[in-house]
């Protein structure tokens, strides 16, 4: 039985316009149709998306959409004056600025979940909406379900932030479980998230770390109210990660995570560092507790101390969740004077990765004779790169050394590899990972 409206609420009708209908836009429209009763009842605002642009017609979708919501027209769904506000689900850079730039500068809400798009040129549009009076919204942009955006925007917003620390790619995250868990190769791991729809046919965006790194960029601009871009933030992916770093991870009582970072370094506000690499973290920390396909970010305030919101970071009706809130958000607001939004800090500069301070973990291969570990070890002397730790491993006539230095720079940890890659005696360098909450 449909829900009663509230007689203190009365009902008013918000009109939106959907640019594109893959699994998060046919999620959408599934769960308005599902919840717009309620929705109504709750709120006095009944949903109707009226215009769903779509690139092929005659695609079977999940979800049933009558011909005459469909049309290949993005830029018509935009102008349409029955549609009050419009959800950008397209993805990528182009046409989506375009049509964003077009609502926003039409005086209309945007709701994007397009984490690229925002990443790259978030802030010229960011721009475009406070000129026009307008909300541009993204809450499902950087973790599906998880309510971070507003988190950070809201109830943190008088939060000095220290450091944000996040798993943020659900992809990666199933793949380095399942070889902990399962104790299966890197190759495996993947085949395993593809066949189960984890993984993507090419899973670049995700191993590589761009998709995360993406989402570093988003989460540190509004943690830092700096104007981050992608191409600031330091990447590594998990390619290179293998079982036996795993193994040996768990030994000291790690776990191997791609972690997005975004923490202020040094003295003041005026320097921030945002990196995406894997990670050894302490068993002990909750995000290394975060299993499979989900998301996590712990969030470090001055005031507030460690917070950590945790949820499910991508899939249709999670990540349409995040979208309906905003879409609900930006219809509150519809008529009603648009709060200010607060400029950039432009003062705020990127460190780069060279000055990143921490503890490190390495592989060395070398030839199992005599003289070869003082040669090693003379090089990370030789840098200034103090040894906490070390342990060799005998292979078939060879060995590996495996290292965990005390707090180190990154710039005196790289010219250390480069230089032990010159020894005769030494084979391979490899298996280098930064340890997050070791020593300080």
């Amino acid at each position: 039985m449909p829900a009663e409206p509230s007689p203190f609420v009365p009902e008013r009708r918000v009109g939106v316009g959907l640019l594109g209908c893959g699994h998060v836009g046919g999620a959408l429209v599934e769960v308005v149709r599902e919840q717009g009763d309620q929705i109504a009842a709750a709120t006095g605002i009944r949903l109707e998306i009226v215009k769903v642009a779509v690139r092929n017609l005659s695609k079977q979708r999940a979800v049933a959409i009558s011909g005459g919501l469909l049309t290949h027209d993005a830029h018509g769904v935009v102008a349409d004056p029955s549609v009050d506000l419009v959800v950008e689900l397209i993805g990528g850079i182009e046409p989506a600025r375009s049509l964003v730039a077009e609502a926003l500068k039409a005086a209309k809400p945007v709701v994007t979940a397009n984490k690229e798009l925002l990443a790259n040129v978030g802030g010229e549009l960011q721009a475009l909406a406070h000129h026009a009076g307008v909300p541009l919204l993204f809450e499902a942009a950087v973790a599906g379900a998880i309510p971070l955006v507003r988190a950070l925007q809201v109830s943190l917003a008088g939060e000095r932030i220290r450091r944000v620390v996040g798993i943020v790619n659900g992809t990666t995250n199933y793949v380095l479980s399942q070889m902990a868990l399962e104790r299966i190769d890197y190759g495996e791991a993947v085949a395993e998230a593809q066949r189960l729809g984890y993984a993507e046919r090419d899973p670049a965006a995700d191993v590589e770390g761009y998709d995360a790194s993406s989402k570093a960029a988003i989460l540190a601009s509004i943690a830092f109210n700096a104007e981050i871009v992608a191409g600031d933030v330091y990447r590594e992916g998990i390619e290179q990660v293998t079982l036996a770093d795993i193994d040996f991870a768990h030994r000291l009582g790690y776990e191997v995570k791609l972690l997005a970072v975004a923490e202020r370094v040094g003295a003041g506000d005026a320097k921030i560092a945002v990196r995406v690499h894997p990670t050894m973290l302490p068993a002990s920390h909750p995000l290394a507790g975060v299993r499979g396909p989900f998301n996590a970010v712990f969030v470090e305030g001055e005031a507030a101390g460690e917070l950590m919101l945790y949820g499910r970071g991508a899939g249709g009706r999670p990540t349409a969740s995040a979208v309906l809130g905003d879409v609900l958000d930006a219809a509150r607001r519809l008529g009603a004077p648009h709060q200010a939004t607060v400029p950039r800090n432009a003062a705020v500069s990127i460190s780069p990765i060279d000055e990143l301070r921490t503890q490190y973990y390495l592989t060395v291969d070398v030839q199992d004779r005599s003289g070869v570990l003082a040669s090693v070890a003379a090089v990370f002397g030789h840098h200034d790169v103090s040894i906490q730790s070390m342990e060799q491993i005998e292979r078939d006539g060879k060995a590996r050394l495996v290292f965990i230095t005390h707090v180190a720079k990154e710039a005196d940890v790289q010219a250390t590899i480069a230089e032990l890659t010159s020894l005769e005696a030494v084979e391979r360098v490899g298996g280098l990972l930064r340890v997050l909450g070791g020593e300080r």
